[in-house]
């Protein structure tokens, strides 16, 4: 199975991943600009590591591994994720979904447009999430 994952995530990384995984990282470093930005960058940052090499990896809300709730897997953090949505995440959506269209026109392309989807699902709340291997 780990010669797979190698496999699609080269794959991945050289037909666009590399792309939104650069467009997460931009938006990172946009919302470190500003002070009140920094949960959010720090959020790009983690899922734009994903978006290079997502194959193998999942997101999910930081509380389950750390057994507790932080500032940003709570109130807080919904709130900040609603903002997010607004003003960044909309357009990694669109760029995520975009191309997800764009692999599922091809046979070969559909596991690369499911991980674009999970990707878009994933930019409507990234405030409160880790990136983690996934479990086989």
């Amino acid at each position: 199975m780990g010669l797979f994952r190698l496999l699609f995530n080269l794959l991945w990384f050289i037909l666009g991943g590399f792309f939104m995984g650069l467009m997460w990282w931009f938006i990172g470093i946009l919302c470190f600009i500003s002070i009140i930005g920094i949960p959010y960058g720090r959020s790009c940052f983690v899922i734009g590591e994903m978006a290079f090499w997502p194959f193998g990896q999942e997101a999910i809300n930081r509380s389950y591994v750390n057994q507790r709730h932080d500032i940003g897997t709570g109130t807080l953090g919904t709130i900040g994720n609603i903002i997010w949505f607004l003003v960044f995440g909309i357009w990694l959506a669109i760029g995520h979904l975009g191309s997800a269209l764009a692999c599922f026109l091809t046979i070969i392309g559909i596991p690369f447009g499911i991980q674009h989807i999970k990707l878009a699902l994933l930019t409507l709340a990234p405030v409160g999430k880790t990136v983690v291997p996934r479990r086989m």
